[in-house]
C-alpha cells in the first residue's frame, strides 16, 4: 500500500492489545515450560504470540485461526522469515464450533466472542476453551473485565450499545474460569503503560498519515474513525481492564 492508496495498517503493534515485550516474554517463558506439541491460537490475527511460543518449543507445530485475511497473510510472511513456515497453519475460517482442537496449549486473546454468539460471550467460551485443550494442557485467556462499574455517561461515549454486562470483575470472571472446569495458575492485567501503548500505536499509522493527506479522498473517512475511537478510548481510559489468565483444566 502507498500513501496514495490510504493509511498503512498497524505497523506499530506487535501484538493487536496491551500486551508489552516484556510480559509478552515471560508468558511464552511460563508456556513454553510445559513444552506443548500443539499449540491452538482462536483469534489469532498475524499471531504474534504463537510464532514466538513455537520459537520458544522446537518441534511444536501451531495453528491459527482468525476471519482477518489481512492479518493473516500478514503472520504468513512473518513466519516464512522466521522459518516456521513448515510448523504454522494460518486458517481463514470462523472458530465457531470449531474441531481444531484438543490442543496442549490454547490461546485466546481478545477473542472471547470468536467462540460465542452470546450478548456477553465469557462464560461460553470459558466452556469452548476447555473442550479445545488437551486434559493436561493450559490455556491462556486476554480478556477484558471492569476496572471499576461503569458509569452511564461513560458506556454512552463507548463502543456502540456498550452495556455494563459486557464485562465482569476480575473476580467474578475468576469464578466464571473455575466454573468451566479450569484452576487459575497465574492472573495479571495490563498496565496502563501497556494500554496507553497499544491504543497510540493503533491509531499511529493512520494519524501521520492524516496529517500529510489532509486533502485526500478518504481523508474525511479516515479522520472520522480515528475522532470516534479516541473518544470510545478516553471513556473507557482507567475503566476497562484486560486480564491475563493461565488456566489449567481441571482433570475429568
Amino acid at each position: 500500500m502507498t500513501d496514495d492508496d490510504g493509511p498503512p495498517r498497524l505497523t506499530r503493534l506487535s501484538f493487536h492489545g496491551p500486551l508489552s515485550d516484556a510480559r509478552a516474554t515471560a508468558l511464552v517463558r511460563r508456556l513454553a515450560a510445559a513444552r506443548p506439541r500443539t499449540v491452538l491460537d482462536i483469534g489469532c490475527g498475524w499471531g504474534e504470540l504463537l510464532l514466538r511460543v513455537l520459537e520458544a518449543v522446537p518441534g511444536a507445530r501451531g495453528t491459527g485461526v482468525d476471519v482477518n485475511g489481512e492479518d493473516l497473510a500478514r503472520g504468513r510472511r512473518a513466519a516464512g522469515l522466521r522459518g516456521l513456515a513448515d510448523r504454522v497453519e494460518f486458517a481463514e475460517e470462523s472458530a465457531l464450533g470449531t474441531r481444531r482442537g484438543p490442543a496442549d496449549l490454547v490461546l485466546c486473546l481478545g477473542a472471547s466472542h470468536a467462540l460465542s454468539t452470546a450478548a456477553s460471550p465469557t462464560a461460553e467460551a470459558l466452556h469452548e476453551l476447555r473442550r479445545l485443550v488437551a486434559d493436561d494442557g493450559r490455556v491462556l485467556l486476554g480478556e477484558g473485565f471492569w476496572e471499576r462499574p461503569p458509569a452511564p455517561h461513560e458506556l454512552a461515549r463507548m463502543w456502540p450499545e456498550a452495556s455494563a454486562a459486557d464485562h465482569c470483575d476480575l473476580g467474578t470472571l475468576l469464578d466464571l474460569a473455575v466454573a468451566a472446569g479450569f484452576r487459575p495458575e497465574w492472573t495479571e492485567t495490563a498496565s496502563r503503560d501497556e494500554w496507553e501503548a497499544f491504543e497510540s500505536g493503533y491509531q499511529a499509522d493512520a494519524e501521520v498519515w492524516l496529517a500529510a493527506h489532509p486533502r485526500h479522498p478518504s481523508a474525511v473517512a479516515v479522520r472520522d474513525r480515528l475522532d470516534r475511537h479516541r473518544a470510545q478510548w478516553m471513556a473507557y481510559r482507567s475503566v476497562l481492564g484486560l486480564a491475563y489468565l493461565t488456566l489449567v483444566p481441571v482433570a475429568r
